[in-house]
């Protein structure tokens, strides 16, 4: 099996969760979120060794992190 199809396959298994990274690569003022994906550095680095439950409960998280962010200023990166 090719290496494409390899990633293929794996991202198609229901065991799959996809990581929330946009590619928004930022530490927030407090050097403790990603402003892109609001996850943590510790959660960043670890990311790939997660079981799936532990990504879903990484992502559960997310949108609670996301609401607590003070409004970002026009012009301003996410």
């Amino acid at each position: 099996m090719s290496t494409a199809a390899h990633r293929r396959s794996a991202a198609e298994s229901p065991d799959h969760v996809p990581s929330p990274c946009v590619s928004v690569c930022t530490m927030d003022a407090a050097g403790v979120l990603c402003t892109g994906c609001f996850r943590t550095l510790d959660e960043i680095a670890v990311w790939s060794m997660l079981d799936a439950d532990a990504k879903r409960a990484v992502l559960a998280a997310l949108p609670a992190r996301r609401g607590a962010q003070p409004p970002s200023k026009p012009g301003s990166q996410p």
